[in-house]
């Protein structure tokens, strides 16, 4: 009797703690605080600025990672791995790149034994593969050359931590890659973008708009940068995966040069492009409630948990156990389950903990059902329950799962659509952006303009220059009345 009353008032305890306590459409920070942490997403660390990824936040990282590893092998992209600890004097070899990552590189304290140079822990790999490719290129016959690697980064940057989403140290996918042209080069820039934009919105159930950055927003040393950005429902925009198409200078000051069918001396255009478990806080915040997570079903660890409805002391041969199993060995070949048999908990508990989690769907089974051959499926974005044949339960799961990941997708892609204003006046683009939306605005281009834009308006930054819109015929640049170049998208940002 003491063991099961210590049981109970452990669970009576561990309930009243489970719950988000902020709501996400009153105090969204707070709240997406609490969704990380009592999922058990991730944690804090003890050094500041950096986090600890829990089993669910990385198993959810490694579904994206086989996704799209396995998309990225299709071009012909081989995973390898490159040295943690960059040459101070390889940064200084590409003036703008180096001036762009100075403020954020992290240095170790030892010097290199035999250069005696310091050495910094990679805040990108640019620099440090492009070495390598100056070793492994010689001919025409050896391009393209694709490589791609999944690692860790630090960038000494932050003064507040937010988990996944503002963090020193991230892991994240970076492929770079070098072509015998420039119009190769470019033609792969836009796919690797393109395959971003695949799985952020197949997958992760995430609507994007994808463009080009202005050059006061392209990635460091890059001719050019291409984008995907996604809003959250507070208004800001995030950057969700990049592509950059860095021309030559990085192999001309590297010396990566291959002989052409010619027989003459040429160098190699190169690119890279990347995304980072920023995606995971994403998810998080474009899908999630005020129950918790909820997760997309094609990127979920667990798309399904049964739920046993149990009374008494019902133990292992109980016969709604064996139902649950049964169903479960029905579905394990397909879909990624589990049961949820611990009796110290009230199946509502259990409702509760796998709703905080984001679980997409969930199989309650009781007595009840046995006797009708049925059980009941819970989908978690909408929370409607459905009852269900037991038998030939696996097609219903599996059309309900396609259903759940429709609707989450149909939904942020509203959300996104319905938060984008036109503004063709500064007075306007204050308004949206105090009213947390996306503006979309006619622009000149000039990156003093877009620099006294950001100084009228506090927090604000340009987003992208969309591929498939232009401004109208005769549009002015909203700052300063110029005839207007491109359509650009302001926001606040992450």
């Amino acid at each position: 009797m003491k063991g099961k009353k210590v049981i109970k008032e452990k669970a009576d305890e561990q309930e009243s703690n489970l719950g988000i306590t902020a709501n996400k459409e009153d105090d969204f920070s707070e709240w997406y605080n609490q969704a990380v942490l009592r999922a058990g997403l991730a944690d804090y660390s003890s050094i500041k600025g950096f986090m600890i990824i829990k089993p669910l936040g990385y198993a959810i990282w490694e579904n994206i990672q086989h996704k799209f590893d396995q998309q990225i092998k299709k071009h012909g992209v081989k995973n390898a791995y490159f040295p943690l600890l960059v040459p101070e004097s390889f940064f200084k070899k590409e003036a703008e790149h180096a001036k762009g990552f100075s403020p954020e590189v992290a240095w170790v304290a030892n010097r290199d034994e035999d250069s005696g140079e310091r050495l910094a822990i990679r805040p990108t790999s640019e620099t440090i593969i492009c070495d390598s490719f100056r070793k492994w290129l010689r001919s025409y016959r050896d391009l393209p050359i694709r490589v791609n690697q999944w690692c860790n980064i630090v960038r000494w940057e932050i003064k507040m931590t937010k988990l996944f989403i503002r963090t020193r140290e991230f892991l994240w996918q970076e492929g770079h890659c070098i072509y015998e042209t420039s119009e190769e080069a470019e033609r792969e820039t836009m796919l690797y973008l393109n395959e971003y934009k695949s799985l952020l919105e197949e997958e992760l159930a995430i609507p994007v708009l994808s463009g080009k950055k202005t050059e006061s927003e392209k990635f460091a040393g890059a001719v050019y940068t291409l984008t995907t950005e996604a809003l959250m429902p507070d208004g800001r925009a995030l950057q969700t995966a990049t592509s950059h198409y860095l021309g030559q200078d990085f192999m001309k000051v590297f010396d990566v040069e291959f002989l052409g069918k010619d027989k003459k001396k040429h160098t190699p255009h190169y690119i890279s492009w990347g995304m980072t478990t920023r995606l995971i806080g994403a998810i998080v915040m474009v899908h999630g409630d005020n129950k918790g997570l909820v997760l997309p079903p094609r990127i979920a660890p667990q798309q399904i948990v049964i739920v046993p409805i149990l009374f008494g002391d019902e133990k292992k041969d109980s016969p709604v156990l064996a139902e649950a199993e049964k169903i479960r060995k029905e579905l394990e070949h397909e879909f990624r389950v589990e049961i949820d048999s611990r009796t110290e908990y009230s199946a509502g508990w259990k409702f509760n903990e796998w709703e905080m989690k984001g679980i997409p769907l969930r199989i309650e089974i009781g007595p009840r059902d046995i006797l009708k051959g049925e059980c009941v499926l819970a989908k978690r974005n909408t929370g409607e329950k459905i009852t269900a044949k037991a038998s030939g339960i696996r097609e219903k799961v599996k059309d309900t799962l396609k259903d759940i990941q429709k609707e989450m997708f149909e939904k942020a892609k509203k959300f996104l659509t319905s938060n984008i204003e036109n503004v063709s006046s500064m007075r306007e683009l204050k308004e949206a952006i105090a009213k947390k939306k996306l503006a979309r605005a006619a622009f000149c281009g000039s990156p003093k303009c877009e620099e006294k834009i950001r100084e009228e308006v506090e927090g604000i930054t340009t987003r992208l220059i969309p591929f498939d819109e232009k401004p109208a015929r005769g549009a002015k640049c909203i700052r300063c009345g110029k005839e207007a170049k491109e359509l650009v998208y302001f926001a606040k940002n992450y």
